[in-house]
């Protein structure tokens, strides 16, 4: 694995947690990770059960004891560690959004379909597909009990930035992070819609904004980083500042290719909101609605019952037969935010070992990629309507 912080640490609890909970065709080894402080990597590795740590992450790719690279640093790495793990054959799990920029994405789709040609596998991580109430929503959808979809309503809202003294992280950058909130949380209620409805985003209307456009560095940003970084007072005249390059809030309403209309929010700026990811679908017969505060709930209104009996129903998703849940706790007993990782890694291990093609794939992650191109470019163009290109899929040379 390749960087330990947030997503290294959840995805480090599922790869320790996977084959307890479910019986799999192939047993995970968590092998080496790797992080560019040596200290820290060191006691990442200890912490999150890792046999080595390394601060090179060619070692990974060169190993032929390792079989899956799992790539957890931010976008701007994604391109050049995955095309090198695959080149290498090795399997790739890579976080979401696969990468910063269109044609990063892909030559990382390309690369991916002509190295599954040769057997080796590869996934985006949108791990809460995984949710067994999302899951159940896309069932439902599937199975024709909302009828046509009519309005898709999506917001995912945050408010970790809202305080204009907190630093200029890397999320904050758009040479590191590609975008703000748009790709960091808006990546995941277009990829968890479009999955849901099995429908694609075709166009859109944006805008986006900035709100503090001026922040602190961070503490370990000093003298010549700190002057190249941002107009700050190296000289003890105050504290250095650099510029926010990336949105802290987009908008913007879509059309799907099955006819449904649609409208996102995705926002760092939404005060007292955490991480408040709620998506609604109505249908000409019937509407389902998920709200990841209450994650082991889904919403059903059905509207082919007698007018007497509507109402929205609450359904607990804790059952043997709702989605991943057989291998949990008995009915009644709930599953938290890290059981989405640990679901996301019985898919892929069970992928890899049958030999099968894990979803999303790359060129799923490549859709979501011209998705945000084209919600930046329509807001760069005082939101004119912006169709989305097409993944060209690639195909093996």
């Amino acid at each position: 694995m390749v960087g330990y912080a947030f997503m290294g640490a959840a995805h480090s609890q599922a790869w320790r947690t996977v084959n307890r909970v479910y019986d799999l065709p192939a047993r995970v080894r968590m092998s080496l990770v790797c992080g560019r402080d040596t200290a820290k990597v060191a006691d990442a590795a200890d912490r999150l059960g890792w046999e080595a740590h390394t601060t090179d992450w060619r070692r990974l790719v060169e190993s032929d004891e390792i079989d899956v690279v799992d790539i957890c640093t931010p976008g701007d790495s994604h391109a050049e560690i995955a095309l090198a793990a695959l080149a290498a054959g090795k399997h790739v799990l890579c976080e979401k959004p696969l990468a910063n920029t269109v044609a990063e994405a892909r030559a990382m789709a390309a690369a991916a379909a002509t190295a599954r040609a040769s057997g080796v596998r590869s996934m985006c991580g949108f791990n809460y597909r995984r949710v067994p109430a999302v899951a159940m929503m896309r069932r439902l959808i599937a199975e024709g009990r909302l009828g046509t979809i009519r309005h898709v309503r999506a917001a995912y809202l945050q408010d970790w930035i809202v305080d204009p003294q907190f630093p200029l992280v890397w999320r904050l950058q758009r040479d590191r992070a590609g975008s703000g909130a748009l790709g960091d949380i808006g990546a995941h209620i277009i990829d968890l819609t479009q999955f849901v409805t099995g429908q694609r985003i075709t166009g859109v209307s944006a805008v986006t904004e900035t709100f503090v456009k001026e922040r602190p560095l961070p503490a370990e940003s000093s003298g010549l980083a700190a002057q190249a970084a941002g107009n700050g007072a190296v000289d003890g005249h105050g504290p250095a500042t650099g510029t926010v390059t990336v949105d802290d809030a987009a908008v913007f309403v879509a059309r799907l290719d099955g006819g449904a209309l649609a409208t996102y929010e995705a926002s760092r700026f939404a005060t007292g909101r955490k991480n408040a990811l709620r998506v609604e679908i109505n249908g000409s017969l019937g509407t389902l609605a998920f709200d990841l505060e209450r994650l082991n709930e889904l919403e059903f209104y059905d509207a082919t019952r007698p007018a007497a009996e509507q109402g929205f129903t609450r359904i607990l998703m804790t059952e043997e037969d709702h989605p991943y849940m057989s291998a949990w706790w008995p009915p009644g007993h709930i599953i938290g935010y890290e059981h989405s990782f640990t679901h996301q890694m019985r898919d892929f291990v069970e992928a890899v070992a049958t030999g099968a093609d894990p979803a999303p794939s790359f060129t799923d992650g490549l859709q979501v990629q011209l998705v945000l191109d084209a919600v930046t470019r329509s807001a760069e163009l005082d939101s004119t309507w912006t169709d989305v290109e097409p993944t060209l899929e690639a195909v093996p040379a």
